[in-house]
């Protein structure tokens, strides 16, 4: 008997030493982690010609380009009709385990969902198109709690609505109204109460998720707001630093790309701008600037010393690779129709406004394409940013969501 319960307390304890040491649960967030850059291997090389094998797919999403969100093996994915928004959940075989009504969403222009939800302790996160912030129980779906940034921190909607994936950073929620006066703020993750309110520069919001940056002595949150970059104290809010990038609708979409001190801001008209950081986050200073690299919304990535994307703005609709640290353009191409960039295991997705998704080598010298097919089912705009998850891209286009083998 004495030894039945020491083998007892000893797989009891062994289980609790496991359990305390278990890996979080993997999170694919806006753009996975905000770089675009999915941690994948032995990823196919080279598609058929007629693109990988359509493993499934759900047309009734309803209206948005908000992206696929991925939690405990479950997916996200938001959608609009009626006027109302959708929270939709898959497994990996593409069975629908779920569907919630959360509210009102954008239907004024260029109707549905935006913002990708976020994740965090059994709870998840999202900013619909008309400024609610909504925190919901992810095993029952229940509000936990809601509220309207707009209304509450007194601000008004945008031209195109607010479009913003919640950042969080440990108990903060980080969330633009662009009020005069509380124009960023962080708010408690469990409750919705304010943590700290940012005066900025009193601009309207701008359409972009914001970025953490953790390895500075002073962390900070990098975002951009109607006319500006703000540099941002993460613990305080403080302004700590800001550069003027004002463009002509307002429309600063991309979250900001980082590493080792350098910040590569990409908007439209305005192009690409490099900031280094100095004084442990403290200050900052614009290195080089790149007019023709004018991104709307499709976003860049940084693989090894060079970045790769797409000009996609009013004026400038090429490929690109220019160097990271100098700014050296090392190609301009064009052929294929812009849009968004991600990587995983040594290839770039690039997914057009056209609806073509390219397989594409990353090399200094030329755009690359390997091979290509076309995304034909959906609806509206080709807008929403993939999502590449245990072999699978996952594509949304309106109303579908299409799930390819790529493995």
């Amino acid at each position: 008997m004495n030894r039945l319960c020491l083998a007892l307390i000893t797989t009891f304890v062994t289980s609790l030493v496991v359990s305390s040491f278990a890996a979080p649960p993997v999170v694919v967030e806006w753009r996975n982690d905000r770089t675009g850059i999915f941690n994948e291997t032995g990823l196919l090389k080279e598609w058929h010609q007629d693109g990988p094998e359509l493993m499934w797919y759900y047309e009734q999403l309803g209206a948005g380009h908000s992206s696929v969100a991925i939690s405990n093996n479950k997916l996200y994915v938001a959608g609009m009709v009626d006027g109302k928004g959708y929270l939709h959940v898959f497994d990996a075989d593409g069975n629908k385990l779920n569907k919630i009504m959360y509210g009102n969403e954008w239907n004024t222009n260029y109707d549905g969902t935006r913002g990708t939800p976020n994740f965090s302790a059994g709870k998840i996160y999202l900013i619909t198109g008309v400024g609610d912030v909504i925190c919901l129980d992810e095993e029952t779906l229940d509000v936990v709690w809601k509220r309207n940034m707009l209304v509450d921190f007194n601000s008004k909607n945008i031209t195109w609505g607010i479009t913003e994936s919640p950042l969080i950073i440990e108990e903060k929620l980080i969330v633009t109204p662009g009020g005069q006066e509380h124009n960023v703020v962080a708010l408690n993750k469990n409750t919705g109460e304010v943590i700290w309110s940012s005066q900025g520069l009193g601009e309207l919001s701008a359409y972009c998720s914001p970025l953490y940056i953790h390895d500075q002595k002073t962390p900070l949150i990098v975002t951009i707001t109607a006319h500006h970059i703000l540099g941002l104290e993460a613990a305080t809010g403080k302004l700590l630093w800001s550069f003027e990038n004002r463009n002509t609708n307002h429309i600063h979409s991309n979250t900001p790309l980082y590493a080792n001190n350098m910040i590569l801001i990409a908007s439209v008209d305005k192009g690409a701008t490099m900031i280094k950081l100095s004084d442990g986050g403290l200050k900052a200073e614009i290195v080089w600037q790149i007019p023709e690299l004018d991104n709307m919304m499709g976003a860049l990535v940084k693989i090894d010393d060079h970045v790769y994307g797409s000009s996609s703005g009013y004026k400038n609709r090429n490929w690109f690779c220019v160097d990271w640290n100098s700014g050296e353009i090392k190609f301009l191409e064009r052929g294929f129709g812009m849009g968004v960039t991600i990587y995983a295991d040594g290839m770039l997705y690039c997914y057009s406004d056209r609806g073509e998704m390219a397989l594409v080598k990353p090399a200094v010298d030329k755009f690359n394409i390997v091979s290509k097919f076309t995304i034909e089912k959906g609806t509206d705009q080709h807008w929403a940013h993939p999502v590449i998850y245990k072999g699978v891209l996952y594509v949304r286009r309106g109303d579908a969501l299409m799930a390819y083998k790529i493995n």
